[in-house]
C-alpha cells in the first residue's frame, strides 16, 4: 500500500450541488482506512485528500468513482506519492 496526496481545483459553479455526495464518498473511504484526511483549502478554490491505495492504478480507479470527477467539479487535479515518516497516525518503524 502507498499513500497519495491529491489536490484538486474546483469548478465553482458545480461545487455546492455535488459536495454532499463527494463527502459521503470520502467518508466511506475513511471508514475503510483509505482516506487519512480530506478537506477544502482555506481560500475555497480546491481541496486536498490523502489517500491510501495499492498502487497508482488502484488510486485512479478510486478517483474516477468520486462524484466530483463524475459530475465535472474538478477543473484540475495533481497526484503525488507521499511517504509519511513522522506523525501521530504513522505506525512506528515506517
Amino acid at each position: 500500500m502507498a499513500w497519495y496526496l491529491v489536490e484538486i481545483t474546483y469548478v465553482q459553479e458545480k461545487l455546492q450541488e455535488v459536495r454532499p455526495r463527494h463527502r459521503e464518498f470520502l467518508g466511506k473511504l475513511a471508514e475503510q482506512g483509505r482516506v487519512a484526511v480530506a478537506g477544502p483549502l482555506g481560500d475555497g478554490t480546491g481541496g486536498v485528500t490523502l489517500y491510501q491505495a495499492d498502487d497508482e492504478a488502484h488510486l485512479q480507479e478510486t478517483l474516477d468513482q468520486d462524484p466530483y470527477a463524475l459530475e465535472g467539479v474538478i477543473a484540475e487535479r495533481t497526484v503525488r506519492e507521499f511517504k509519511p515518516v513522522i506523525g501521530a497516525w504513522v505506525p512506528q518503524g515506517s
